[in-house]
């Protein structure tokens, strides 16, 4: 059976290389599951991690769950139900070692990306799945002028209007066909002029 095990490992391909694998920090991964075994596969890989003492590679595993409250025959109950059946969030280094535990684990059907190479969230993702990230703390109020310097309306500059420090973001006014026209801007996509 161990000789079995240690084949499989040879002959299994592995997405990532030396140049892909990820030193910068640990990130979040969405990794697919077959429909009900989120719970299960968080499980096996929690065991897995302290078994092979990995918990400074493979952070965290989340199955997001949101209250809701059912009525059935009159009785109203509260019921957590899985925001994104199917799927499970891993925040973990990527590396060979770390891809193959969670690739290979029951009931995991591969990670969200392209050809199954694992993508990372964007902090915009994280930030709307409601994980946190670490928050840009800037220097504006209402009435500043702006430079937007990444992203979609790069190069842009106006008057902020609003600040939502919730979102962490800022309104601001663009020209748009000629008429001013409000835009959310990331407080990471923006300089004080």
């Amino acid at each position: 059976m161990s000789d079995m095990v240690e084949n499989e490992e040879t002959t299994l391909e592995t997405p990532l290389d030396d140049t892909e694998s990820n030193t910068d920090g640990a990130k979040w991964y969405v990794a697919h599951t077959y429909s009900g075994y989120e719970n299960k596969v968080k499980s096996d890989i929690e065991k897995t991690i302290e078994n092979r003492k990995l918990q400074d590679q493979i952070l965290e595993v989340a199955v997001p769950v949101q209250d809701v409250i059912e009525s059935k025959n009159g009785v109203k109950k509260t019921v957590s139900r899985k925001l994104f059946p199917g799927y499970v969030l891993i925040n973990m280094y990527m590396n060979d070692v770390t891809w193959y535990i969670v690739r290979n684990t029951r009931g995991v059907t591969g990670f969200v990306g392209p050809e199954s190479k694992p993508v990372p969230l964007t902090e915009t993702e994280m930030r709307n799945l409601g994980i946190n990230v670490n928050e840009v703390k800037i220097d504006v109020a209402v009435g500043d002028m702006i430079k937007v310097v990444t992203g979609a309306w790069e190069g842009n500059s106006g008057e902020i209007k609003s600040i939502n420090e919730s979102k962490q973001t800022v309104t601001i006014e663009v020209d748009i066909f000629g008429r001013a026209t409000s835009v959310e801007i990331s407080f990471s996509d923006i300089q004080k002029m």
